[in-house]
C-alpha cells in the first residue's frame, strides 16, 4: 500500500517538475533580459556623463552583458534537461 502511494506520488511530481522547468527557463529568460537592459541603460548614462571613457565603458558592458547571457543560457539548458529526462 506504501508502495502505491510513493508510485502515484512520483508520477503526479513528473508533471509538477516539467512545469517548474517551463517556468524556470522562463524566468531565466526574463531575468537576463531584465539585467541587459539594466547594464545597458547604465552604460549609456556612463557615455552620456563621461564621453572620453566610453570605450572603457562599453568593453565593460559587453563582458558584463556575456557573462548574464553565459548564466541564463546555464540556467535555461537545466531546465530543458529536466523537462527530456524526467
Amino acid at each position: 500500500m506504501l508502495l502505491t502511494i510513493l508510485l502515484q506520488a512520483t508520477a503526479t511530481a513528473a508533471g509538477i517538475s516539467k512545469f517548474g522547468a517551463a517556468i524556470g527557463a522562463g524566468l531565466a529568460v526574463i531575468g537576463a533580459g531584465l539585467g541587459i537592459g539594466k547594464i545597458g541603460s547604465s552604460a549609456m548614462e556612463g557615455i552620456a556623463r563621461q564621453p572620453e571613457a566610453s570605450s572603457d565603458i562599453r568593453a565593460n558592458m559587453i563582458v558584463a552583458a556575456a557573462l548574464i547571457e553565459g548564466v541564463a543560457l546555464l540556467a535555461v539548458i537545466v531546465s530543458v534537461m529536466i523537462l527530456l529526462l524526467k
